[in-house]
């Protein structure tokens, strides 16, 4: 919030101005502003709100611009700024920061400039003062005598300060940019004596006697005419130095400037800094990029930013010759951050500002810094930045200082507003690691064991903090081995304990890291140590949380920005191990409801997949009558993206059961172990084993007859690809008849036929036939087209087997006709089992055309084993032809 009285009396907020009124209300506004925190009586208000005599009911109309003006100010948040209209007896008081109006920032630095030491920089804060004033002063104003008179007053200190401003460039020698600076104002006050005589010493000193004369003369007839008076003495005195022809007009020897001080407020250099060649590289080009850059370098906790600026600053130290300053701002810290005001008092009197001369307000004190710098080639590191907002205030002047800033955040205002150039710094490689591990420990003790040394580097992620307990732990045990300590780190369950060092390590830096984050972003990362697998997309975020995909996609990239997730691929979110461990070990904390819901999003989302992977065929599990619906569940395009889904997912699916069962909610853990089926199908060799076994026992400590009879179809067509056919047949045996208890017919047929399927493969052909036959004739009681179709297509394969191809041909042609038309991998499987009872009956022609249709057909489906599959037999059969 401003407040604006030099141009157009303006209100201004972060939405623009605000619209005031009538102008008795800017009135109003103005008299309580030139007399902030002070009482101003109802009389002196009345006297500036009416130029003439003013009427009977003053005093209530002045009651309601109080009134509305209140209202104005509480509508834009003026409490949040320490802004408030109030009546103190018969008079009304504003009470406020001084600095929130333009006025009195001008003021502040005028009357710092006068004090300065060196021209440049009074020249500077002038420039800066003077900058305020976007027209004359109270401008929308009544013109009654109290604002009138006010406004003369501001009008009289700019002019003395544009004087000034001639003054001083004069004393810098930069005659001509004071002539400049003075005939604009000359010709708007002509008969102000005192400029004319200043712009008449610019004008002979910059080499223009003759204008100078000149503008003598015209001064002089304008008094005479309007005035009836002569030059005074002033422009006298001023007209006889440019006469004097024995002393040559020339400027004023400038005061020999005090030295400036140098500072160096740098930290003591980092020791046993190692590595990072790439990104001090990066630094020095973006330091070298431009003017006056700004350069953030941001990482995660512990992966030693202050360390790398420092080191970086004391490398490129004769590349300041002013000075460097550093200031810790504790963006993320238990000791709470400094006030803005107290990091700029310091920088001043680091550049040497006698503390009196000092300004109250904060903005005074920035302007009076940036006006310090703005000439000088100074480095500002500014350490441990919380946010942008707390940055800009600290900026240097000038395009030759370079300012350095470190942070856990990504802080993406600094670089969008101001330009700022992003050093990113990630985790260790192993040789950088292994390097530091060798300046505590020693060349030969890490030489000694380099593989143990790599182990470390990994178990510490990478990270100089992590890395350095680790060194300083084994430095303390002698006798310890490097394997000994991977053993002792190999434990998640103490990995953190040994990761800290009294009040420092890696859970204190990570804990100073989630404190700082909004609310829902600290839960959420709560949350995260409830997940089951190694990453996640937003809606099993949203899921943990109890929170929207929307805004579980916020919440992600603020973790992101704070650097305790990365987005390793689109989409997805992953933490390092330690940031890991430590989400884990804030689980308790954590909402005890966000690993239910993420159990059911799981279930959710795999009939989702299920639906773009295998369309039209038998879900393979119902919903539990509890089961929640999550805020948003993910669509699905096409089979390819289902599946995707199910390979980023399949950790946390595997992980998700083991977590049902342990919960003891083993109605979600056998479903679970069903939500990939199709994927097990297409990597069947992948060892799904041990998943499905699992979602077994849980089926069964449940008693659910239905639930085993569905896991135990699918495990044993695994182990049957597995090579493990007898124990593939133990569970398909059992797999039926448990459905048939339960009415399940079509778990009943899909059983039979898989059942059959692998008989068939373990040479028993004819019970395989007849139980196939059975499978279809149960399908064909459902009146389910994807399994019917699944029977048939099984015992068109049995009869292919068999040498029968005119039954197998029939079978996939009644198969064809009852197969969903977007069940395009169904299709091209029939295709292929087509084309090649086709061949075995002799009709080459269709039975190509059958296979080159099952290959056009498996491409748009996303099914390249099929594909390949009717590729190869087309290959054979051209090779017959």
């Amino acid at each position: 919030m401003e407040f604006r009285l030099l141009g157009s009396v303006a209100l201004v907020t972060e939405d623009g101005d605000v619209a005031l009124g009538p102008a008795k209300r800017s009135s109003l506004l103005v008299m309580l502003l030139l007399r902030p925190n002070s009482a101003v009586n109802v009389q002196q208000l009345i006297d500036a709100l009416w130029e003439e005599e003013p009427p009977t009911h003053a005093k209530t109309v002045l009651q309601g611009h109080v009134s509305r003006l209140r209202a104005l100010l509480a509508e834009h948040g003026a409490e949040a700024y320490g802004v408030e209209l109030a009546t103190q007896g018969s008079a009304y008081v504003l009470r406020m920061p001084e600095s929130l109006v333009d006025a009195h920032r001008f003021e502040e630095l005028v009357g710092l400039a006068g004090v300065q030491r060196r021209p440049a920089d009074t020249v500077r804060m002038l420039r800066e003062a003077l900058s305020y004033w976007q027209g004359p002063a109270l401008t929308g104003t009544v013109h009654s005598r109290p604002l009138v008179a006010a406004a003369g007053g501001l009008e009289e200190l700019r002019l003395a300060s544009v004087e000034a401003l001639a003054e001083a460039y004069g004393a810098l020698g930069e005659h001509a940019r004071a002539a400049a600076v003075l005939r604009t104002e000359a010709v708007a006050h002509p008969l102000r004596e005192s400029l004319a005589a200043a712009l008449m010493l610019a004008l002979g000193r910059s080499g223009r006697q003759s204008d100078a004369i000149d503008w003598y003369h015209r001064t002089r007839r304008l008094l005479a005419e309007e005035l009836g008076v002569d030059p005074g003495e002033t422009l006298s005195e001023a007209y006889a130095t440019l006469l004097r022809s024995a002393e040559p007009v020339t400027a004023p020897r400038p005061a020999v400037p005090a030295e400036a001080p140098k500072p160096e407020g740098l930290p003591r250099a980092p020791r046993g800094f190692t590595g990072r060649g790439t990104e001090l590289a990066a630094l020095d080009r973006a330091v070298r990029a431009g003017d006056g850059p700004i350069c953030l370098v941001t990482g995660p906790a512990g992966v030693g930013k202050t360390a790398f600026a420092v080191h970086w600053a004391y490398e490129r130290r004769t590349d300041f010759p002013d000075g460097r300053l550093f200031a810790d701002l504790r963006g993320f810290s238990d000791t709470p951050a400094p006030e803005t005001a107290a990091v700029l008092r310091e920088f001043l009197l680091a550049l040497g500002v006698v503390p009196q001369r000092i300004p109250e307000a904060v903005e005074a004190r920035g302007a009076l810094f940036r006006s310090l710098t703005a000439s000088r080639r100074l480095l500002v590191v500014l350490d441990n930045a919380r946010s942008s907002e707390q940055v800009r205030p600290l900026l240097p002047g000038g395009d030759h200082c370079s300012t350095l800033v470190t942070s856990r955040d990504r802080l993406g205002g600094l670089i969008a507003s101001d330009a700022a150039r992003p050093v990113p710094l990630g985790h260790l490689p192993p040789a950088d690691s292994a390097a530091l591990l060798t300046t505590v420990l020693g060349v030969s003790r890490v030489a000694a064991e380099p593989a143990a040394a790599a182990k470390l580097a990994g178990l510490c992620d990478g990270l100089p903090l992590a890395l350095r307990v680790t060194a300083a732990r084994l430095a303390e045990r002698p006798r310890w081995t490097l394997d000994e300590m991977v053993g002792e780190l190999a434990d998640e369950q103490g990995r953190l304990m040994l990761l800290d060092v009294e009040d420092r390590g890696v859970s204190a830096a990570l804990r100073l890291t989630v404190q700082q984050l909004p609310e829902s972003a600290a839960r959420l990362f709560r949350a995260i140590g409830l997940h089951t697998g190694s990453d996640l997309d937003r809606f099993a975020a949203g899921a943990l949380a109890g929170t929207s995909p929307a805004q579980a996609s916020a919440d992600l990239d603020r973790l992101a920005a704070a650097h305790l997730l990365t987005e390793s691929v689109p989409g997805r979110w992953t933490p390092h191990d330690l940031v890991r461990l430590y989400a884990r070990h804030l689980a308790p904390q954590a909402d005890p409801e966000g690993l239910p819901r993420l159990l059911d999003h799981y279930l959710y989302t795999g009939l989702a997949a299920d639906a773009a992977a295998e369309p039209g065929s038998q879900p393979c599990y119902s919903l539990p009558a509890d089961a929640r619906r999550p805020a948003g569940t993910r669509e699905f395009e096409d089979r390819a993206t289902a599946l995707d889904w199910y390979v980023a997912e399949r950790a946390a699916l595997e992980g998700a059961v083991a977590a049902a069962a342990a919960l003891g909610l083993h109605d979600r853990a056998w479903r679970l172990a069903l939500v990939p089926w199709p994927l097990m199908l297409m990597r069947i060799g992948d060892g799904w084993t041990p998943l499905l076994e699992a979602g077994l026992a849980s089926a069964e400590q449940v008693g659910d007859l239905d639930a085993q009879s569905r896991v135990r179809a699918l495990l044993g067509w695994i182990l049957h690809a597995e090579g493990r056919d007898a124990e593939a047949l133990v569970h398909l045996e059992k797999a039926p008849g448990l459905a048939a208890r339960v009415g399940d017919t079509i778990s009943e047929a899909i059983g039979y036929v898989n059942y059959a399927a692998v008989l068939d493969a373990t040479g028993e052909h004819d019970r395989a036939g007849l139980l196939m036959v059975h499978a279809v004739s149960l399908a064909d009681r459902t009146g389910h087209p994807s399994t019917q179709v699944l029977t048939l297509q099984h015992l068109a394969g049995h009869c292919l087997k068999a040498g029968d191809h005119e039954s197998a041909l029939a079978h996939t042609l009644r198969a064809g006709e009852l197969a969903p038309p977007e069940s395009a991998v169904v299709r091209a499987q029939l295709q292929i089992v087509r084309g090649e009872a086709l061949a075995g009956i002799g009709r080459l022609d269709e039975a190509a055309d059958q296979l080159e249709r099952a290959i056009v057909a498996a491409d748009a489906a996303g099914f390249p084993e099929g594909s390949a599959r009717a590729a190869a037999r087309l290959s054979r059969l051209s090779a017959d032809r």
